[in-house]
Formats: C-alpha cells, sequence, structure tokens
C-alpha cells in the first residue's frame, strides 16, 4: 500500500511525497497550490507543473534534507528502518528541516498549529551533546522530529534571553550548536575562526559564537533560514543548496563524483538569483575565500540559495573551516578551480580559467582576488595570536595569501 506525506511551505500544503508499493518515490503539487497566488516552487528542479516528478526528478531534493554518513545510519537504526529507505527517514525526523520545509503525515499540520518547546538547563544540554554521537539530532527521543542536512553531528535548539530550549512536534528552531566531536581536535575554534573571518573580510556568513555546557564547547551558529516577526514569533524562511537546485542527490556532491563544478554554480546562481550581479560577486569571493583559508571541503551542498517573499539571492556563507590543518582529511579540493584540484598546483592560468568560468572580465576578477587576498592577510596578521584558531589556521591562510599574490599575475 502506498505511503504519503504532506509537504508544507511554511502553514501551507503545497503537495504530496509518496513511496508506492515498489519503493519508488513519486512527487506532485497540490492543484489548489498550483492555482495559488503565493505558489513558488518548493525547488528549482521541480519546477511548478500538474505532472507528478519521479523518483530519479524529485529524490535529489528530499534526500537532501536528510543527514548523512555515519549520522543518517544512526538515526535509522534508532527508528528500526533502513537507512537506504529516503521516505522512511523524512517520516520520522522531516517535522523541522533546513529552510521552511515541513514532511507530516496526512491530516496533521506542522506544530499543530501551536509552537511548542521545552527548556533545558545547561546540564541538560551537556548531555545531550555528549550522547549526540549515538543519537544524532536526538533521534527517537520522544517529541524530536528535525533533519539537518550533513556529516556532522549538530542539535537544533531555540534561544532566547540566553536560555536553551529543544523545540517539539516540528517546531522552528534559532541556532543549530555544532559540537567538538571526536575526530578533528579544535574544530570549534577553527570554524569559529574562519567564520569571524570571513564577516571581517566583508563576506556575508552566518553569525557564529562560542558556547559552553559543562565541560562540552560548541559552535553556537544563527540560523539565516528563521526571522523573528513582531511578537517573538518565528518564520522558515526557504533555502535549498546547490546541490538540490541542480537536481545532484547528496551522495554525489563532490565533483569528481558527478556533483557540480564551478561553472555550473555560477550558472544556475546567474539563472536564480533575483540579483545575479551582486551574488556572482558574492560567490566569487567565497570561492577565494575557501582556497584562502584551506578548505578544501567546499562542495556544492556548502552554497545554497535563500528564498524570502520569493526573491531568491544567495545565502550566508556557512561550514567554512580550514581543512587543511588536519592529518588525514582530502589534500584535493572538492570543486577544481581551472581544471585542478590540488590547492598547491593552482597557478595564474587555472585561476584564469576559474574567472572564465565565473564569467567575470579578466581585470575585474584579477584585482577582485587580489584585493581579498592582501585584506585577509591583513586581518589575520593584526589578529590575537593567542587565540586557538588563529594558532591552528594562521599558518595556513597566510600561506595561501601569500601563494596566491605572489603568483605572476602580469604574465599570460
Amino acid at each position: 500500500m502506498a505511503r504519503i506525506l504532506e509537504v508544507f511551505l511554511n502553514e501551507q500544503s503545497v503537495g504530496r511525497l509518496k513511496q508506492d508499493d515498489s519503493g519508488s518515490l513519486w512527487f506532485s503539487y497540490n492543484d489548489e497550490w498550483l492555482g495559488s497566488d503565493s505558489a513558488m516552487p518548493l525547488s528549482v528542479s521541480l519546477p511548478l507543473r500538474t505532472q507528478p516528478f519521479s523518483r530519479n526528478e524529485c529524490r535529489p531534493f528530499f534526500a537532501g534534507l536528510l543527514p548523512e554518513e555515519a549520522s543518517r545510519s544512526l538515526i535509522a537504526k534508532a527508528f528500526g528502518v533502513s537507512d537506504k529507505n529516503d521516505f522512511a527517514l523524512l517520516e520520522k525526523i522531516g517535522g523541522e528541516c533546513a529552510g521552511a520545509v515541513s514532511l507530516i503525515p496526512p491530516g496533521e499540520r506542522p506544530m499543530d498549529g501551536m509552537a511548542s518547546y521545552r527548556e533545558i538547563s545547561t546540564a541538560e544540554l551537556a548531555d545531550k551533546i555528549l550522547d549526540l554521537p549515538k543519537h544524532p539530532l536526538l533521534a527517537g527521543q520522544e517529541g524530536i522530529r528535525l533533519s539537518l542536512a550533513g556529516a556532522q553531528g549538530k542539535l537544533a535548539v531555540a534561544i532566547r534571553d540566553g536560555k536553551f530550549f529543544l523545540p517539539l512536534n516540528g517546531s522552528p528552531s534559532t541556532h543549530i550548536l555544532k559540537p567538538q566531536g571526536a575526530h578533528f581536535e579544535g574544530l570549534v575554534e577553527n570554524e569559529f575562526f574562519c567564520m569571524r573571518l570571513a564577516a571581517s573580510a566583508g563576506l556575508e556568513a552566518a553569525t557564529v559564537a562560542i558556547g559552553t555546557a559543562g565541560k562540552e564547547r560548541f559552535l553556537q551558529v544563527e540560523r539565516y533560514d528563521r526571522k523573528v516577526l513582531l511578537g517573538g514569533d518565528l518564520k522558515r524562511v526557504h533555502q535549498e543548496d546547490f546541490c538540490q537546485a541542480l537536481g545532484i542527490p547528496p551522495e554525489l556532491k563532490y565533483q569528481q563524483e558527478g556533483g557540480p563544478n564551478l561553472k555550473k554554480c555560477f550558472a544556475i546562481l546567474r539563472s536564480v538569483s533575483s540579483v545575479p550581479g551582486p551574488d556572482v560577486l558574492r560567490l566569487f569571493d567565497a570561492v577565494v575565500f575557501n582556497y584562502l583559508i584551506g578548505n578544501n571541503d567546499a562542495h556544492g551542498k556548502n552554497f545554497s540559495f535563500l528564498f524570502d517573499s520569493r526573491r531568491a539571492t544567495l545565502a550566508p556563507l556557512y561550514d567554512l573551516v580550514c581543512t587543511q590543518a588536519y592529518e588525514g582529511v582530502a589534500a584535493e579540493m572538492a570543486m577544481k578551480i581551472g581544471d585542478e584540484r590540488n590547492p598547491q598546483r593552482i597557478f595564474t592560468k587555472n585561476w584564469r580559467k576559474f574567472f572564465d568560468a565565473s564569467a567575470l572580465g579578466q581585470a575585474q576578477a584579477t584585482k577582485r582576488l587580489k584585493s581579498l587576498a592582501g585584506k585577509v592577510q591583513a586581518l589575520v596578521e593584526g589578529m590575537d595570536s593567542t587565540s586557538p584558531g588563529w594558532k591552528m589556521c594562521s599558518p595556513w591562510v597566510i600561506a595561501n595569501c601569500g601563494n596566491l599574490l605572489n603568483l605572476g599575475w602580469d604574465e599570460k
């Protein structure tokens, strides 16, 4: 017998996700939504139409809402379902996703019309963080139905007046907490340093802080896909990452495995953005900045669109980490710069090919790249050299800035 989930954007039912008897996924928009003045596509890859979307067409978007790798397997185990079954996982944890999407059993509505939260002490928060490796996203705990993409352990909470609350029954969260974890020493300080450096350099990035609960340290990331309304209510703001927009499933997010390259990223941005001129420059800066900080893991799911009242813009940057600071992490970049993945072999000719892919003029692009590299280098050299993040990341950042600035830019 076919199974169905209602798909909502905020409080509006937009369609249905169906798993048929063979296990295949199908998505179709509601006639009411298609006829509505406020109708907008759920995804760039799922344009408004009356015909249903097949598994190959709709899976990249819906699978892209789910956690990945070990987190996905542990969540599936907690609920006694297959980690290969996207529908079953969305049925269990799809009440609070990235953006404005909620997946709800038929006959129900998001939050049942009322947001619900439970305050937790810092001691309980510390316990929840310690439990994340076994129960990612607190999967299986009563009232918790949330999903966040990515492989890293995370916890979504609401923070009000310095107090922490667990969102219940699909209620919206305000922040994402990213604990230290056991695999990468100093990850919290690393990401904090890189995110703050981006903001200091004039790039738009998610607001972050370092928080503690008992002995547990975490990166506290303010959600840019949530908006506080007058009166304190929260509104979800729809978003989707570039892989979802391009119809690429999350397991193929890396370019070498079929994921998007930079040329495709710039093309989809120009096609979708309401302000393509400024957004292209922002994406250009983001690519250069990821090179400068030594972030080799900047793939297609690390860039997103933000949709607010049908206005589409490039979302603020997130997941900025100096991966070069860790041994054993891939030494090659997730997306090539001018046909080259090894950052040590990216020379002027490769950057010029990247300029062509971005469709910026060579002179403008060269000036902008050198300006950003010089600004980042000066910022890092003027920072507090005693901070853990600076000690971990600055040698790589300063070296990468120097490499870029010392290339033979006048040579053809």
